[in-house]
């Protein structure tokens, strides 16, 4: 496996590459980097040019100078795409906020691939309606509460004011405008323009992207296969590797 970096509308971008044969790029979810789809990497690339780059803000590349949505990571991909010298992308796969990115760039035409595999995608955004604005409320009422306190003591409280409403915000700090952005963008109509054969793969105990997302994306979406993996969670493809690769890899042969 090769570690790779390249300037990519100014950022230092890294990535992995191995394998030959037609382009598969794997984007990663939220808080995350190319190396959790790593055993995915590595069994895709005895039959793929496999890519896996860290997304702006994550792993090795350096992050967005201003705050970012789903279009300007997609976009990213297709600069970093043109950038590196790939025709063509036969398939892209995206795990939780990297599923949300891929929708949002092929409905868009940002993107443009002949399949598409959605691990635990995300992107459908209305359900958190009700959470962001307890988040927002929390967030308020705990910087009056702690205004006196110490900087590190109001950070911890802070922190935990988060974790109580499973907010991913915090996982990456310096990202937290984007983080806002990201989570209230609905891909929903994007999908609906998704022309590329799609496989949904949705663990049955996910909490974060539940498998109803699935079911609502395999009804949106013009091709696709759902399947709900027993047993798993968010990160499904670690959970049970051996089905979700089986599963990829007779979707994409």
């Amino acid at each position: 496996m090769r570690l790779m970096q390249v300037i990519v509308d100014s950022l230092m971008t890294q990535y992995v590459r191995k394998g030959s044969g037609k382009t598969v790029l794997i984007l990663h979810g939220w808080g995350d980097t190319s190396q959790g789809l790593k055993s995915l990497t590595d069994t895709l690339s005895k039959n793929y040019d496999v890519i896996a780059l860290d997304l702006p803000g994550f792993g090795g590349t350096q992050s967005p100078q201003g705050v970012w949505g789903l279009t300007n990571y997609a976009t990213f991909i297709q600069h970093f795409a043109t950038k590196i010298g790939l025709a063509q992308v036969y398939a892209y796969i995206g795990h939780s906020n990297g599923g949300a990115i891929a929708i949002r760039g092929l409905g868009q035409g940002i993107l443009h691939a002949d399949k598409l595999v959605l691990i635990a995608s995300a992107g459908i955004r209305g359900e958190y309606n009700g959470r962001n604005k307890l988040l927002r409320v929390l967030t308020k009422a705990g910087k009056t509460a702690t205004m006196p306190l110490p900087k590190s003591v109001k950070a911890k409280l802070r922190r935990k004011v988060y974790d109580t409403v499973g907010s991913d915000m915090l996982v990456a700090e310096h990202l937290q405008e984007t983080f806002k952005k990201v989570v209230t963008d609905d891909v929903r109509q994007d999908a609906q323009r998704v022309l590329a054969p799609a496989l949904l793969l949705y663990g049955e105990n996910d909490q974060a992207t539940p498998p109803r997302y699935g079911e609502q994306y395999h009804q949106l979406l013009q091709i696709s296969t759902l399947e709900v993996i027993g047993q798993a969670g968010h990160f499904v493809h670690i959970d049970k590797p051996e089905i979700v690769e089986k599963a990829i890899k007779e979707f994409l042969r």
